[in-house]
C-alpha cells in the first residue's frame, strides 16, 4: 500500500449554528431536512439490511498476490558513501557483485476474465528498490488454489498492472462499472487481503470523487472512500451495490500507517483503457505538452491579480515541445485545453495525458492579464523516471535563509531584500553565465516572506510581474507599481546557480 501522510485538522464554527434550508416544490423556502424534501432524496426501498449476499457471489474473483523477489546485499559496509572504493573485495577487482536475500510483498486483485486476466496496482508487482529483481508471482485464489502467474503488463504512472493465470476451467470474475455516475455518499464494498489476512471485506460510502491528492502527476484524481482500506489492500477492487467495480483500491492518508477512514481507488473510468491496452500487450502512450507545472495558489494569483485555483503556472517550457511550437511561455497560466476548464479536480496534466499523442488542441492562456489562444500539438509523455530528470528536483524548495544571518535595511523595503546590479564579475562569482541579466540579492531578511520562499544572497531576480529588472532602479520602479496597483504580491522570476530560472510568488511587507 502506497501511503500519503497528511494531518487532520478539526473545523469549530463559532457563533449561532446557521439552518440549512432548500427550496420545495412549490417555491417556498422549507428545511432542507423536511420530511417532504428527505422523501425523494431518501435511500431506495431495499437498500441492503446485509452485504452478503453481494458478498457471496464476489468474493470468488478477488485474489491474493503475493511476489518474492531477489534483492543484492552489498558485501561492502560503505557501499553507497564516498569511501565505498575504498574497501572493495580483494581479488574481484573491486566489483562488489554482494549477497542476495529474499524478500516478499502482499497485495490484492480481482479476475476480469473466465481465461484467467488478473487487475492489481503495479506497485504490488513491481520490485521493491533498484537493487531487487521480481522472481516469482502468485495469485492465490479465495478456496487457496494457488496459480503461478505471468506478467502481461504494467504501467508506472496509473500505478495499474495485468497478469494473466492458466487454469483448466472457467474462473470467477468480475466487470467494471461506470464510475463517472458515481456520486459522493454512494455505498461501496471493498475486498482484499488486509496484512496478509486474506478475504476481508469492509464497506463504507463515497466520501469525495475526482480527489486530487496532491501528489502530481497525470492520474492524481482518485474515488475517496472512508471504507476501512490497508496495506495489503492494494489492487483490490471497489464495488458498487450492482457488483460492479468502480475503482482500484490504491492508497490512503495516515499519520499512524493504518486506516483513519481517507482511501483512495483508481476510478474505473481512468483503469479501464488502460487495463485493455496492457491487456492487448500493447504500449501506453500518453499525450505531453513539455511544460513544468505550478498549481494557482493564493499567493501565485495575488501576484498576477488573478482568482486562485483557476488554471496551472507555467513555470517552465520545454524546448521542441508541443508548448514551445505552440509559443507557449514561462510564466503564462494555462486556464483551458480542448475547452475544458483546468481546475484543481481537473489538472492540465491529467486531461492532457487522456489526450492521443498527435492531437492538436486548442489551449486558451492568461498572459499579461489578457487572454491568449493558440493551439498545439501533442507529443508523446516522457516515462515518470525521464520527467524526474528533466527537471531540477530541488526547484520549487527552499534554500535557507541567508547564508551569514544578515539582515540589513533592505533597498526594497516591501520584500525585505536589498539587492545590487549584477556585473560580470558578480555573475562569475555566484555561478551564472556572464550574460545574465537582472540585480543580485546582497541581503535577506529572514522573518520576509522572501526569505521563507527560498530567496537567499546571491539570487538574480531577472523579473518582477514578468516586467525585466536589469538595475536596482528597475526594482523599486516594478514594487512602487505594484503597491500603487493595490497587489499584495509580486512575481519573481529568479535564478540560482546552475538551476533553471524559476518563478516565485512574493507577498509584499505591509507597511
Amino acid at each position: 500500500m502506497r501511503y500519503a501522510y497528511g494531518i487532520s485538522a478539526a473545523l469549530l464554527l463559532a457563533g449561532g449554528a446557521a439552518t440549512l434550508s432548500g427550496v420545495g416544490s412549490a417555491g417556498a423556502q422549507v428545511a432542507a431536512n423536511d420530511s417532504q424534501v428527505m422523501k425523494a432524496a431518501a435511500p431506495p426501498a431495499g437498500a441492503p439490511m446485509s452485504f452478503a449476499d453481494l458478498t457471496e457471489q464476489l468474493q470468488p474473483a478477488v485474489v491474493n498476490i503475493s511476489t518474492t523477489q531477489k534483492v543484492r546485499v552489498s558485501n561492502n559496509p560503505f557501499a553507497g558513501t564516498p569511501f565505498g572504493g575504498l574497501f572493495g573485495n580483494r581479488g574481484s577487482n573491486n566489483n562488489d557483485s554482494g549477497r542476495t536475500r529474499q524478500a516478499q510483498s502482499l497485495g490484492s486483485g480481482f479476475i476480469i476474465s473466465a481465461d484467467g486476466y488478473v487487475v492489481t496496482n503495479n506497485h504490488v508487482v513491481a520490485p521493491g528498490n533498484r537493487n531487487a529483481t521480481i522472481e516469482t508471482i502468485t495469485v492465490i485464489m479465495p478456496d487457496r488454489t494457488e496459480y503461478e502467474a505471468t506478467l502481461v503488463g504494467r504501467d508506472a504512472a496509473s500505478d495499474i498492472a495485468v497478469l494473466k493465470i492458466n487454469a483448466k476451467k472457467d474462473l470467477p470474475f468480475v466487470k467494471f462499472g461506470d464510475s463517472e455516475g458515481a456520486r459522493v455518499g454512494d455505498w461501496v464494498i471493498a475486498i482484499g487481503n488486509p496484512f496478509g489476512l486474506g478475504g476481508t471485506v469492509t464497506t463504507g460510502i463515497l466520501s469525495a470523487i475526482h480527489r486530487n491528492t496532491g501528489q502530481g502527476g497525470a492520474y492524481d484524481r482518485f474515488l475517496q472512500t472512508d471504507a476501512s482500506i490497508n496495506r495489503g489492500n492494494s489492487g483490490g477492487p471497489m464495488f458498487d451495490l450492482n457488483g460492479n467495480v468502480i475503482g482500484i483500491n490504491n492508497a490512503i492518508i495516515s499519520p499512524t500507517g493504518g486506516n483513519v477512514g481517507i482511501g483512495f481507488a483508481i476510478p474505473a473510468e481512468v483503469a479501464v483503457p488502460i487495463v485493455n491496452t496492457l491487456r492487448k500487450g500493447e504500449k501506453i502512450e500518453r499525450g505531453y505538452l513539455g511544460v513544468q507545472i505550478s498549481p494557482l495558489t493564493e499567493d501565485l494569483a495575488d501576484s498576477l491579480g488573478l482568482q486562485k485555483n483557476r488554471g496551472e503556472f507555467i513555470q517552465s517550457v520545454v524546448p521542441g515541445e508541443g508548448a514551445s511550437k505552440a509559443g507557449i511561455q514561462a510564466g503564462d497560466v494555462i486556464v483551458k485545453v480542448n475547452d475544458r476548464a483546468v481546475t484543481p479536480d481537473q489538472t492540465l496534466s491529467f486531461l492532457v495525458a487522456n489526450l492521443p499523442v498527435g492531437t492538436k488542441v486548442p489551449i486558451e492562456l492568461l498572459r499579461d492579464g489578457k487572454t491568449v489562444k493558440v493551439n498545439a500539438t501533442l507529443g508523446e509523455r516522457p516515462s515518470e523516471e525521464e520527467l524526474a530528470s528533466n527537471f531540477d528536483p530541488d526547484a520549487e524548495d527552499p534554500m535557507g535563509t541567508d547564508e551569514d544571518g544578515a539582515s540589513a535595511e533592505a533597498t526594497a523595503e516591501a520584500l525585505g531584500l536589498s539587492v545590487v546590479d549584477l556585473t560580470p564579475t558578480i555573475a562569475r562569482q555566484i555561478r551564472v553565465p556572464s550574460t545574465q541579466k537582472g540585480v543580485v540579492v546582497s541581503t535577506v531578511d529572514r522573518n520576509s516572506d522572501a526569505a521563507r520562499k527560498g530567496i537567499t544572497r546571491t539570487t538574480v531576480i531577472i523579473s518582477v510581474n514578468r516586467r525585466p529588472v536589469n538595475t536596482a532602479a528597475d526594482l523599486d520602479k516594478a514594487i512602487s507599481a505594484a503597491k500603487r496597483s493595490n497587489r499584495e504580491a509580486v512575481l519573481l522570476q529568479v535564478k540560482q546557480g546552475g538551476r533553471d530560472a524559476r518563478f516565485v510568488p512574493v507577498r509584499l511587507n505591509e507597511d
